[in-house]
């Protein structure tokens, strides 16, 4: 049997060869361990809707228990939401059964801290140190924790995320929407939150079962099929969520798949304008390092400060949190909102989009437009490890005309255009990230990073 793929914020693996409920059970007495032991200590629990889901959450519990934990599970529920039932609850921890974007044959385990938060790296190197060196903590009959269901999850992230835009502007607008949850998480939430902004909404997968109607990450290639249902039928916008609801994806009026990367830039051009401070002061929003330059001309655009972390939701939340930022998020389709929480939410998403086509008049398309044209390139070469500093070194001396950071790998930035090299944590590979204003120009950017690769 082989290990499963383990980070900070927690592991994910096949089921039955890398990810068993004796590997669940072992991770989750790491997670315990970890915990100050207090009585009466909770850690919400919730799942994705895999069919795996449901046995890995049994065991999860009942090894919780036997630290001596309680455990509030919201069934199935999506990412965010869990993170916000922490806050709410006061929970010592948050535990999410889920693979995110993942095949159907795989799950994992992410975990939350007491801030609703995904694990940041010091409290992950502890969890991650704990499993390795297999720690628990089991407690006697008198001590056992106990378990309870919440049988109204979604309400509070529902109240929260409408609390964040102009409801009655978005209602009077009766947008007509497609929603595809793909048989995810995302529809629990989802489809009450549109019925509450007025939404006229056809809800594509809603029976949350894991049975994948396409491949569960929200890109182009895998919602052709749902682009095609557009056409002729008069949607407004048409929103694609992954199985956990933490990323979303956005289809415009003509069944043209807009890209992950415009999720966070159309929630800027949302609430930017009304964040700009009346005494001059700035705002903050932050982004990972391989995010589209979007939000940074957004930012720009609106005299906020803009800021980049590594790669990786727990750098941008730990950044975000830093700098009080007012909002940040990934391009993979991620908009973190903190008045909601620290946690990509694609339940933002929805409503900061219907506002902004609400307030404007102006449909996705159109939108989508009065943003600067540029193009993402993403690109792989195997590569060593060992041999990571000397590519990155010669690219550097290659680029001598480029900012360069050394963030997460290498990035090197032009006043149009920007190249991202980071090695794999998982495989002797290294990825190429690039963005400028056509394809041609990013796919030169990458094929000179994977020509000097080649030389190394």
């Amino acid at each position: 049997m082989s290990e499963p793929i383990i980070s900070v914020s927690g592991l994910r693996g096949t089921i039955g060869e890398q990810l068993t409920p004796a590997v669940a059970s072992r991770y989750m007495a790491a997670l315990a361990s970890s915990i100050p032991v207090v009585r009466g200590a909770t850690v919400v629990l919730g799942r994705d809707g895999r069919e795996s889901g449901a046995m890995l959450s049994r065991a999860v519990a009942a090894t919780l228990q036997a630290h001596g934990l309680d455990v509030v599970d919201l069934g199935v529920a999506a990412t965010p939401t869990v993170g916000v039932a922490v806050r709410k609850l006061q929970a010592a921890a948050g535990v999410q059964i889920s693979a995110s974007h993942n095949p159907r044959e795989y799950n994992g385990l992410k975990l939350f801290n007491a801030q609703g938060r995904v694990f940041p790296k010091l409290e992950g190197e502890q969890v991650l140190a704990a499993y390795r060196a297999n720690q628990h903590r089991w407690v006697p009959v008198d001590d056992l924790g106990g378990f309870c269901t919440d049988n109204d999850p979604h309400s509070h992230h529902l109240k929260s995320v409408l609390a964040t835009v102009d409801v009655d502007a978005i209602k009077s607008k009766r947008f007509k929407v497609l929603l595809d949850s793909n048989h995810g998480a995302g529809g629990l939430l989802g489809a009450p939150l549109l019925q509450a902004l007025g939404c006229q909404l056809t809800l594509l997968g809603g029976d949350p079962d894991g049975q994948f109607s396409h491949p569960p990450e929200p890109l182009a290639e895998n919602l052709t099929d749902v682009s095609r249902q557009v056409c002729g039928q008069g949607y407004d916008v048409v929103f694609c969520q992954d199985p956990d609801a933490d990323r979303l994806a956005v289809i415009d009026e003509n069944g043209l798949f807009i890209g992950e990367e415009f999720t966070l830039a159309l929630c800027l051009m949302q609430m930017l304008p009304q964040l700009v401070p009346s005494d001059g002061g700035s705002t903050t929003i932050v982004t990972n390092c391989a995010t589209s330059s979007l939000s940074k001309v957004l930012a720009a655009k609106y005299d906020c400060k803009f800021m980049q972390s590594a790669v990786g939701e727990a750098n941008v939340a730990d950044l975000m949190i830093a700098e009080k930022a007012v909002f940040g998020g990934e391009g993979n389709g991620g908009p973190i909102d903190p008045a909601v929480g620290y946690v990509r939410d694609s339940f933002v998403g929805m409503a900061r989009i219907l506002e902004l086509m609400a307030t404007s008049g102006a449909s996705i398309s159109e939108l989508v437009q009065q943003l600067p044209p540029l193009s993402m390139i993403k690109d792989k070469a195997t590569l060593d490890s060992a041999k990571l500093p000397a590519l990155l070194d010669r690219l550097t001396a290659k680029c001598d005309d480029a900012a360069s950071s050394r963030l997460d790998g290498l990035k090197l930035d032009w006043p149009d255009r920007w190249l991202l090299v980071r090695g794999s944590n998982t495989e002797p590979i290294v990825r190429f990230i690039a963005e400028a204003p056509t394809t041609a120009e990013a796919q030169q950017l990458c094929d000179l990073a994977r020509q000097i690769a080649d030389g190394v």
